[in-house]
């Protein structure tokens, strides 16, 4: 199974001055159609899911290391470049841009003539990829920016962004391989700082509070009441479970928590996913489902950081050096070239490039 990733990365103020933005979406172009010459599509959509591979991708094309922006701007830029006939596109994107993604992901299914079941089910992956990383990862960073990559196959990817004070993380999803929304569903989780409490609910930790909080549902929101944040202490004596945190945690379901859990209770979802896909199900209220089950069935969720891993590369703002704009637009234009030969037949000279590319990677770790 495939499981997705994060990045923790400071937030920078300003944006790429368009004579790099310009440069910046000519350079993502050709390397992504380059690497689905070589490779395909899925080939594509497997890197972008490698916050690694996307990093060090937006180092090449010139932006800051440790940015935030560099996840904006550089999905920014494999969007205004990529064209559905190059077989992959990319819908959404930060802020109010983000809610286009649905009529966007419609707009490219129809171009790539795939099935109605096939587009809604991608709209789903979309609008569930933003649900899981808003309220099932409750790190404290709150979501600005979606974009989904999809191929002319119906293969998709993800990348998306939360910010919390001075810091952003970016989230990274991939359809192959993927079994489960819920689940663990991210591909390797990467950060340059931990959180000291996070509620994740996709863990495989918390899979026996998930059922638990199902079976809440299905109970009715009735039995769910009195576990609420305006009971007293004494009101859970006869089922007191304590678990084994010494935090005291807030049980509160909001002003309109019971009429929308007496919906969901009208619904009765036969899964979790369909529990946390309903309208009005947001993070604070599945978090105090989360703790009523914990209280009530002994089920806890896990209270441990998904993020695993760091790194550091290296743009922008002249760190480690300069952008070398002369160098820039030559390296623009001898991959489009090569490129361009390569598809009328003369992959010889393409071969070379990517043999001479190898051999400098090989020189550097030696």
């Amino acid at each position: 199974m495939t499981r997705t990733g994060t990045a923790d990365l400071p937030l920078h103020d300003g944006k790429a001055p368009p004579w790099l933005f310009r440069r910046m979406q000519l350079l993502a172009g050709e390397i992504a159609r380059a690497i689905i010459y070589e490779h395909g599509e899925k080939e594509l959509l497997r890197r972008i899911s490698d916050p690694f591979w996307f990093q060090a991708f937006s180092c090449v094309l010139g932006f800051d290391w440790h940015s935030s922006g560099t996840t904006t701007t550089t999905t920014g830029a494999l969007k205004a470049s990529l064209r559905p006939e190059d077989g992959v596109v990319v819908a959404g994107g930060k802020g109010a841009t983000s809610l286009n993604a649905p009529e966007e992901i419609l707009r490219y299914g129809e171009i790539f003539s795939l099935s109605e079941r096939k587009i809604e089910e991608l709209i789903r992956a979309s609008r569930l990829s933003a649900k899981v990383d808003n309220a099932l990862v409750q790190d404290g960073y709150r979501l600005y920016h979606h974009s989904f990559i999809l191929t002319s196959n119906g293969d998709w990817a993800v990348v998306q962004q939360g910010m919390s004070e001075r810091y952003a993380r970016r989230y990274h999803w991939l359809s192959d391989g993927l079994c489960s929304m819920i689940e663990e569903p991210h591909t390797a989780i990467c950060a340059q700082r931990l959180e000291s409490r996070v509620l994740d609910l996709t863990s495989r930790e918390s899979r026996e509070n998930r059922q638990a909080t199902l079976d809440l549902i299905r109970d009715g929101p009735a039995h769910i009441r009195r576990y609420t944040a305006q009971r007293s202490l004494e009101d859970f004596s006869p089922v007191l479970r304590m678990p084994a945190r010494h935090q005291i945690l807030p049980v509160d379901i909001g002003r309109d928590g019971l009429r929308i859990l007496q919906a969901a209770y009208e619904l009765q979802p036969s899964t979790y996913e369909e529990l946390m896909a309903l309208r009005g199900m947001g993070p604070k209220r599945i978090r105090a489902l989360s703790l009523i089950a914990e209280l009530i069935f002994g089920a806890p969720p896990s209270w441990r950081d998904p993020a695993r891993y760091s790194f550091a590369h290296g743009g922008k703002d002249g760190h480690p050096y300069p952008v070398d704009r002369e160098n820039y637009d030559r390296s623009i234009e001898h991959l489009r070239e090569a490129l361009k030969e390569a598809k009328l037949g003369d992959r010889e000279r393409y071969g070379a490039m990517k043999r001479l590319s190898e051999f400098i990677s090989r020189s550097r770790s030696g």
